[in-house]
């Protein structure tokens, strides 16, 4: 299983995480094509930088009349961010909504699952903000996270963890700083009270320079993308990548490091303490266990069944299908199944519950084998394509190219998508042919 590790010594914000993902390997070109397609007028300035002694890259967001645009807090202007902190007032004339941002996220030209894990990074920061100031989500306006850079790097973040083709994010405890923020509302401890909400049930702690080091953003990314928290876990590097912020600290590097790898079991590398930790460990190799929810459905219209396994991806869901079904008094139904994390059911019971008009949803545990799995990429004649090759004992067992990316150079190129899925394959599958062509 192939992993992804958050090392936040030195806390998190989104320009260090894209930092991080950049240095570790994720296209640059592939966050500018990003933030060309959100339409806001940005683009991103990458640069190496060193901090501490540590070479790391930087990535800073350009916006046309950024100084126009209102920001609440220093918690985005902060250690990790280079923007001056000010204030504003409480018109908030350019603030946005969510459903605004969500509409932009979804016009948008990315993938469709780069786009449900933005719109739930947004929607875990409206979540804090609408409990901290005893309003409802959609009443939420993001004054200073809805910023046009903030978008940026939420988006950026989504599509960029995505390209990363891991199957788990850990995260270590969180240094958040010390000392005070000025606020529109006044002078407040650090962390600030959207990271404290954020960061609920997450290991932090207080080191280091008197500043805010984890951003609302940042504890917004973590809380969307961890599945765990911990000590470096055991795996075999692949790639490694430092994301830097924009303050220089004394004996304090300022980067975020991100650490690529496949787990090993645990047992193997000599640190089990127990054999319900060794079992553990060996699962992690083997396969994973899924939680499986079912529901019979006779009474819901095809449409909404649509919407709603749509809505179950979008919300996470491992897979979604149904099949159709006789149900008591001869009707036709459908048996909807949907395969999710661990972590993930209750979520998605509720969604199940919310979108169709089932009375109960059935759960049980599964174990599951999965072939290993990594990502390569071809250059066709339209641009590139990401191809997802399955290995079995370190022998390739299947090999298919992204539908996403295939799609757009359809969409862009004018050209048939069989076509292009073709010459995906074939450019891998033959190589030295189609060089030699």
């Amino acid at each position: 299983m192939r992993i992804a590790y958050l090392d936040c010594f030195s806390g998190i914000s989104g320009d260090m995480f894209l930092g991080a993902l950049v240095d570790a390997g994720v296209s640059a070109g592939l966050l500018e094509e990003t933030v060309t397609a959100l339409g806001l007028g940005a683009k991103l300035e990458i640069s190496r930088v060193v901090r501490g002694g540590i070479a790391a890259t930087k990535v800073d967001v350009s916006v046309v009349g950024e100084e126009n645009i209102p920001h609440e807090a220093s918690h985005e202007k902060s250690a990790n961010k280079s923007s001056p902190t000010h204030s504003h007032s409480h018109k908030h004339t350019h603030s946005r909504g969510l459903a605004e941002i969500r509409a932009i996220i979804e016009k948008a030209a990315i993938g469709a699952t780069a786009k449900a894990t933005a719109i739930r990074i947004f929607e875990a920061l409206a979540a804090a903000e609408a409990e901290i100031h005893n309003t409802s989500v959609e009443q939420v306006h993001f004054h200073e996270v809805g910023a046009v850079d903030a978008m940026v790097d939420i988006t950026c973040a989504a599509v960029g963890s995505e390209a990363l083709a891991v199957d788990e994010w850990v995260c270590s405890p969180l240094n958040v700083g010390a000392g005070t923020v000025k606020c529109a509302h006044g002078t407040l401890p650090v962390p600030a009270p959207a990271t404290v909400k954020l960061l609920k049930d997450a290991p932090v702690y207080s080191s280091g320079p008197q500043v805010e080091l984890v951003t609302p953003t940042g504890a917004a990314i973590v809380k969307t993308l961890a599945t765990r928290y911990g000590t470096f876990p055991a795996m075999k590097i692949d790639h490694a990548g430092y994301g830097a912020g924009s303050r220089e600290f004394v004996n304090h590097p300022n980067v975020l490091r991100l650490t690529v790898g496949e787990a090993i079991a645990a047992a193997l590398a000599g640190i089990a303490t127990s054999v319900s930790a060794a079992e553990k460990a060996m699962e992690r190799v083997a396969g994973d266990r899924i939680v499986i929810l079912e529901a019979n459905l006779d009474d819901l219209s095809p449409q909404v069944l649509a919407y709603a396994m749509e809505r179950l991806l979008a919300e996470g869901a491992l897979d979604v299908f149904s099949v159709p079904a006789q149900m008591k008094k001869n009707r036709a139904g459908a048996l909807l199944t949907v395969l999710a994390k661990p972590l993930d059911a209750d979520r998605l019971t509720k969604v199940m519950f919310a979108e169709t008009t089932t009375l109960g949803v059935r759960r049980r545990d599964e174990h599951r084998r999965v072939l290993d799995r990594h990502w390569e990429t071809v250059e066709t004649e339209w641009g590139p394509v990401r191809i997802k090759v399955a290995n079995m004992n370190g022998t390739v067992s299947n090999y298919a190219p992204e539908f996403e990316d295939c799609r757009q150079i359809a969409t862009k190129h004018q050209v048939p998508l069989k076509k292009v899925m073709e010459e995906a394959l074939r450019k891998y599958s033959a190589p030295s042919l189609v060089d030699e062509l």
